[in-house]
């Protein structure tokens, strides 16, 4: 691609961060240049941020059906999955997935909530309700 056939399509990501891409500049030599965004790329994004939120919501209304506990709820948000979590909050897969169960998840110590709140940034009570505001 040539230095001035960079896309520059502005998407949501591009206001705050801009990607580096290799084109070729007049005198044929491969030069690093800055892309806002390609209209590709950001359709592919908003599928897939389509798709996580579809996911939310399902776990959203398995966790308020009492099916699965919050937790799930927060893992879809992140875009994480029991090892990531496991990880994070220092702790076995074995044990998350335990967590994941409402009868086990009302039961946790408040020292728990608290190490899991903080892994997903919210509080512990927005962590029980899944009342979060987006940012």
């Amino acid at each position: 691609m040539k230095k001035q056939d960079v896309p520059q399509d502005l998407s949501s990501l591009g206001k705050l961060t801009t990607e580096v891409c290799y084109a070729t500049d007049e005198s044929g030599k491969y030069s690093a240049e800055q892309s806002r965004g390609w209209d590709v790329k950001i359709q592919a994004l908003d599928v897939t941020w389509d798709e996580v939120k579809k996911k939310m919501e399902t776990a959203r209304q398995k966790a308020l059906n009492n099916e699965v506990s919050p937790l799930q709820f927060f893992m879809e948000r992140g875009v994480m999955d029991i090892g990531i979590l496991a990880s994070y909050a220092g702790l076995f897969k074995w044990q998350v997935k335990r967590h994941l169960k409402p009868s086990v998840f009302n039961k946790l110590s408040d020292k728990r909530l608290r190490k899991y709140a903080e892994v997903f940034n919210v509080t512990v009570d927005e962590l029980k309700s899944m009342n979060v505001h987006e940012q």
